[in-house]
């Protein structure tokens, strides 16, 4: 049993080692995170490793490329759309950032196994002629500017265990707080060429966030037939995420990522609500030097 568990341990530290190239390696696709069934972490999965492995790291690391998405039309929806657009990420040390995935960030507080920060990105909002039928008589949510505190502590190199949590606040827009807790870890199986992380989060929701997203006020009931719906503060969704890389070349990487969340509380019982269960898949193909 003891040769088993160390076996494991060694193959831990071996795929927490490769961890640190996935600097690159999340979901930064045309979209904003907010909303996406995609987990939060997966945004930023393996960064908090890099110093833990890789102490010296390089002053710029860039990653360009293009991605696309498929995810809910919204939170709750039963459609789905896919969107594309560019990839980019580009890093000074482990100082400062500009990602599509995660916006533009400073790591206030770093060390080699952890760092926390604030970022700036943004809400996509909903639209009603996103989804006519189930929208008409709620009006828009606006895209909004979404500021975000944040922490990562990766245990250590013997096992790899990265707890991440955030708070993000929407600026306008849905106009309320939601925030994460999640775990994740690199998977065996791993190697050289091929990198993967899987974990779990939670979300909460305050409740100016869930009236915009799920309530349905006495105005909106008039136009549009849905009852009047006031939700409540709380967990609002737990989810489950896989992100896996392909290194082709040293440079050339393809990345793909899936989620599952499931809607819970005022989220799941709102009228509004089409289905409980929300999925994303995200593809990436970039160059890194």
């Amino acid at each position: 049993m003891r040769d088993t568990l160390l076996r494991m341990a060694k193959v831990s530290r071996r795929v927490a080692y490769l961890a640190f190239m996935l600097w690159a390696c999340f979901p930064s696709t045309a979209l904003s995170q907010t909303p996406s069934p995609l987990q939060e972490w997966q945004y930023s999965s393996g960064i908090v490793l890099e110093r833990l492995f890789e102490p010296d790291l390089p002053e710029w690391r860039v990653v360009l490329g293009a991605a696309a998405e498929s995810k809910p039309l919204y939170d709750g929806a039963s459609l789905s759309r896919v969107q594309g657009g560019p990839l980019i990420n580009i890093r000074y040390r482990d100082i400062a950032y500009v990602s599509v995935g995660e916006g533009i960030g400073v790591n206030v507080l770093r060390g080699e196994n952890y760092r926390a920060g604030i970022q700036l990105g943004y809400d996509l909002g909903r639209r009603v002629s996103d989804d006519l039928g189930h929208l008409h008589g709620l009006g828009d949510i606006g895209r909004a500017p979404v500021v975000e505190a944040f922490a990562s502590y990766a245990i250590s190199k013997e096992f790899p265990l990265v707890l991440r949590g955030d708070v993000r606040q929407i600026i306008g827009g849905a106009d309320g707080m939601v925030a994460d807790v999640g775990v994740y870890m690199p998977l065996p199986g791993s190697s050289k060429k091929l990198i993967m992380f899987a974990g779990p989060s939670i979300t909460y929701a305050d409740h100016r966030y869930l009236q915009k997203e799920f309530g349905v006020t006495p105005a909106q009931a008039l136009a549009s037939g849905y009852p009047v719906y006031d939700p409540h503060a709380g967990t609002s969704a737990v989810g489950l995420g896989i992100s896996a890389t392909r290194f082709i070349t040293d440079h050339w990487l393809i990345n793909l990522d899936g989620a599952v969340n499931h809607l819970l509380g005022s989220a799941r019982e709102s009228p509004i609500t089409q289905r409980t269960v929300q999925r994303a898949l995200a593809l990436s193909f970039g160059y890194m030097w």
